[in-house]
């Protein structure tokens, strides 16, 4: 891997004055170095889920040792028999880092302790009242605050607002009487990934990092030097944060502003992919961003709340931020308006005892995530409107009840062979798969309600297809 940011344990030169001032944090970090630069450090992982387990694969690829610790023992047990399937891991992958002998997994935070770096994964997401709910850090920190040994390095990656590790984070290690820079050092490191994507992988996509002093700055940037391509180190924790909550409200507004622009030229009998199209062509001033029927996963749809509630806090308002966020969680109305207008057209009846086939859930097209999920929210809908709902999606077997957050039961999805005209009166394309065969769907030869112009775009029949 690249080597640039490595330092020679024996260099004086780089130690900031508040080093200088506790000559054991010196040795701490030293001995730190010199363990990550030979690949003896021991790795904590806490949180083994889409960040955290590709994580730990990483590491383990260049040899690392790693304890990861989950709450839940079936994703524990499930990680030991090799079983366990997430989309930022190749399965392989996983079962050649468990069958290497370094990976152990616990859900007790005492196992921990021997570990040189702990870096946190855990989840971020939002509250009933749509505001940052962080008690997976504070908790996390406050159990780790308990068994870290002197001289760890402790590394956060959830994605949060502006200064959550510096004001929540380091007042936790404080009050048990850990000082920074003497007893324990602290970083944070934007987790980024783009699940379903083969050109940006974990190990190719630079890595943002930042400490809350220059040790905790120098040890982070070498310890993911040490098992990725690049590592971008910036001036603060704030901004490393700052940086993770742009880039997803970058392509939010921008999401936001495709899908008010295909309501507005729909109105006006203008192809918005067309066009978007067309303006691909000028080859500079110009990125192109696609509508849909909403946005789903963990970053998009939560993200700019979390920037919403930290400006609060600075009695600024964030309208542009928050009209994006708007638009796009208004979306999945807009394509239930365009569902009903085509049962209508069609069959000169409502929603109510339409049979209604929806065609991939999860949040985007090649993964199997169906977090947050535009597709779920139409479905939830369409079943309130008393339509008979089936869903098709080669990647997502089955959906769970959703309970108290969407009128949705446990569902699976149809096999191939249900694919017929007998079954069904409409069907709705949410998330375009590749490895979907769409000729099946056009040739049920029923209205299709088409969300992600697929069908266009795989060249077939346009007979009876609504784009939505």
């Amino acid at each position: 891997m690249n080597s640039d940011v490595l330092v020679s344990v024996g260099d004086q030169s780089m130690l900031s004055p508040s080093l200088e001032m506790f000559p054991s944090c010196n040795n701490y970090k030293n001995a730190l170095l010199q363990k990550i630069n030979n690949k003896s450090a021991l790795i904590g992982v806490v949180g083994l889920g889409y960040v955290g387990l590709p994580l730990a694969v990483g590491a383990i690829a260049q040899d690392f040792k790693i304890i990861g610790l989950d709450n839940n023992k079936q994703k524990i047990s499930a990680i030991k028999n090799k079983t366990l399937s997430v989309e930022t891991v190749e399965k392989g992958d996983l079962e050649e880092a468990v069958k290497s002998g370094l990976l152990s997994c616990t859900h007790i935070y005492q196992d921990l302790r021997p570990c040189d770096v702990i870096v946190i994964c855990v989840p971020t997401p939002l509250s009933k009242n749509k505001e940052p709910d962080l008690s997976h850090i504070v908790q996390s920190s406050k159990r780790l605050a308990q068994v870290i040994k002197p001289g760890t390095l402790v590394i956060l990656e959830s994605t949060t607002y502006p200064g959550t590790t510096r004001e929540v984070v380091l007042p936790i290690y404080e009050k048990q009487g850990l000082v920074l820079g003497r007893d324990f050092f602290l970083a944070f490191s934007p987790e980024r990934d783009d699940p379903g994507n083969k050109d940006h992988t974990k190990t190719t996509i630079p890595k943002i990092v930042a400490g809350e002093c220059e040790g905790s700055s120098q040890l982070a940037e070498v310890f993911y030097n040490a098992f990725l391509n690049k590592v971008v180190a910036v001036s603060s924790t704030k901004t490393a944060e700052a940086i993770k909550i742009t880039e997803n409200i970058f392509r939010s507004v921008n999401i936001a502003l495709m899908n008010e622009l295909k309501i507005m030229y729909d109105a006006m009998g203008i192809d918005i992919w067309e066009v978007i199209e067309g303006a691909k062509t000028k080859g500079f001033g110009y990125m192109p961003f696609y509508p849909g029927p909403g946005v789903g996963g963990h970053c998009i749809p939560i993200d700019p709340f979390y920037l919403q509630w930290k400006a609060r806090e600075y009695d600024l308002t964030t309208r542009f931020v928050g009209l994006a966020g708007e638009i796009n969680n208004n979306m999945p109305r807009y394509v239930l308006h365009k569902t009903r207008h085509m049962i209508d057209a069609v069959y000169q009846r409502g929603i109510r005892g339409t049979r209604i086939l929806v065609v991939g859930v999860s949040y985007k097209k090649n993964i199997s995530d169906t977090r947050d999920s535009p597709a779920l929210k139409i479905m939830n809908d369409l079943m309130k409107e008393q339509a008979e709902v089936d869903y098709f999606d080669p990647l997502v077997e089955a959906i769970p009840d959703q309970g108290d957050y969407l009128y949705l039961p446990a569902m699976r999805s149809i096999s191939t062979e249900a694919l017929t005209k007998d079954n069904f009166d409409a069907c709705l394309i949410v998330t375009d798969h590749d490895d979907i065969d769409y000729s099946m769907i056009t040739d049920m030869e029923i209205p299709i309600i088409d969300t992600r112009n697929v069908i266009e775009r795989k060249n077939l029949s346009l007979r009876n297809v609504m784009k939505a």
